[in-house]
């Protein structure tokens, strides 16, 4: 992990997490052939956000540093996540895991699933 460069990744968990309601598709297995029929998206908005939900519940510290940077300005929930995930590594590339589908199935579907800002945040994050 960079961590020079880690700053924006860790804000792009927070604005993620807080739109992923509305905003998250995880994608079938990269063995199976990509589903990208509406119902099929929908049906894995639910569990992407499930489990990002249920991970973040679990983990305390990193709920608590990802709901303030829904808050807070750019630069700073930047550097807050970023101290956060650096200090808890681990729980970086669970958290990196969990979100990975959403990158697979904007590949697999060619679609774009989040808004530019959300984009770039979450290519920052997923990047390490």
């Amino acid at each position: 992990m960079k961590l020079k460069n880690t700053s924006m990744r860790r804000a792009a968990a927070g604005c993620l997490l807080g739109a992923a309601t509305a905003a998250l598709v995880a994608a079938p297995s990269a063995a199976a052939a990509p589903n990208c029929a509406p119902d099929a998206v929908a049906g894995t908005v639910s569990s992407v956000t499930g489990a990002a939900s249920a991970y973040l519940n679990a983990h305390p510290g990193a709920n608590q540093v990802v709901q303030a940077a829904r808050t807070q300005p750019r630069a700073e929930a930047s550097a807050n996540i970023r101290a956060y995930f650096t200090a808890n590594s681990q729980e970086y590339y669970e958290l990196r895991g969990i979100l990975a589908p959403i990158g697979d199935t904007q590949r697999q579907c060619n679609v774009q699933l989040l808004s530019p800002e959300l984009a770039s945040a979450y290519s920052e994050f997923m990047a390490g």
